[in-house]
């Protein structure tokens, strides 16, 4: 059996979950299956790998048809595949019309969803209604889609009320915990100007409105003194976000100790190092179909706090891995809190009780490692992906 997996993020170039998910879900069914690998950007040298390029006369379009534009360069490739298995909008389009060109099954993976994302309006302009088409057209005419969680395939049943939900399996995303693993590195630690003798909160992930880091640096404010906190947080979506958070971290600078400002990727081992001498991992998230992250700071050994909303309950055992953070969200796709200033206020209120608990903190920790060993490993989220493959070709 031939997969061909088209995707925009593929290493060295990942910027968010998506790509890591498709990294890992290649490496675990690769040495069963035939994957031919069809990713955005420069070359790269991996076997069964191929690259693709904007095309030179789009250089100066909108990026919605930039990625149109490299998707229809994918499309021939595919011939010879069994399957074709998209990720996220951006591979959608290609993975469609391949499906439809070679007459074979079209698999696509919900990472996010587009209606849910109306903020993507600031970097896209009017792009972001280009996106939401492509991604209607791709969900109800694809042969299956894979939803990383429960609460992600209620999402896409209600934005796509013409999807079949026979055709919306839940397959969670996974986790390596031999390469995910707590790391001690004192040296790196101080480098950054991190006291792993001081309790602390951390914070992995892009500068965009789905996070809910302008809400994570209003509840900082509310900590106790002595907190750290510690931002791991780039690749914003538009300078207009970016100036709020720099505004955010300012303020918060100005009025206490220890906030230390990443914005770097940081490779796996210096992370880990993070997030194994954090007091408690936060997700603020206001959309999070599940949160890789989630799962990364888990395999550390960190407790993790986060919104309950999305797939983050299915990860979390609140109480038992970590604690969840109660929302009242706006239903018009934004996630926007009915009620600002009680979700900063629960947030902060959550974040000090785990801090100031270390014991209980550490037990969240231990908990969540021996959790995502358990029910997130990548060969088992394989073997699922394989039968459904094998379903579909019949």
């Amino acid at each position: 059996m031939r997969i061909d997996m088209i995707t925009k993020e593929y290493p060295p170039e990942i910027y968010g979950g998506a790509g890591v998910h498709v990294a890992e879900l290649v490496a675990a069914l690769r040495g069963s299956v035939d994957v031919q690998v069809r990713a955005f950007g420069a070359e790269r040298s991996e076997a069964g790998t191929h690259s693709y390029r904007t095309p030179a006369e789009l250089a100066g379009a909108n990026a919605a048809l930039q990625t149109l534009g490299t998707d229809l360069v994918m499309v021939g490739d595919v011939a010879g595949a069994d399957v074709v298995h998209s990720h996220t909008w951006y591979a959608n389009f290609a993975g469609h019309l391949a499906s439809q060109l070679h007459g074979i099954p079209h698999v696509l993976t919900a990472h996010s969803l587009e209606p849910l994302r109306p903020w993507k309006a600031e970097q896209l302009g009017g792009g972001y209604a280009v996106s939401g088409g492509i991604e209607r057209l791709s969900y109800e005419n694809a042969a299956a889609i894979i939803a990383v969680s429960a609460g992600m395939r209620a999402d896409i049943l209600r934005s796509y009320p013409q999807v079949d939900p026979a055709r919306v399996r839940v397959i969670h995303n996974g986790i390596d915990v031999e390469r995910w693993r707590p790391v001690q590195d004192d040296a790196f630690l101080a480098e950054i100007g991190m006291d792993p003798s001081r309790p602390s909160v951390v914070f992995v992930g892009r500068i965009t409105r789905q996070k809910g880091l302008p809400y994570l640096l209003r509840a900082a404010r509310l900590l106790p003194p002595d907190v750290q906190v510690i931002l791991c947080a780039g690749a914003p979506d538009t300078p207009e976000i970016m100036a709020e958070v720099q505004e955010g971290v300012r303020r918060l600078q100005a009025t206490r100790e220890g906030v230390i400002w990443i914005e770097r990727m940081l490779p796996r081992d210096e992370l880990s190092a993070i997030l194994a001498a954090a007091t408690t991992f936060v997700c603020p998230s206001v959309y999070e179909p599940l949160g890789i992250v989630n799962l990364e700071a888990m395999a550390c050994g960190a407790a993790v706090v986060g919104t309950a909303t999305g797939g983050i309950p299915e990860v979390v055992d609140d109480g038992a891995t970590g604690r969840l953070v109660p929302i009242e969200q706006a239903d018009d796709g934004t996630g926007t809190p009915l009620d600002p200033e009680r979700f900063v206020a629960d947030l902060a209120r959550v974040l000090t009780e785990v801090v100031s608990d270390t014991e209980a903190a550490a037990a969240y920790g231990r908990a969540g490692r021996e959790r995502v060993a358990r029910e997130f490993s990548w060969s088992a989220i394989a073997d699922t992906t394989r039968a459904l493959y094998a379903e579909l070709t019949g």
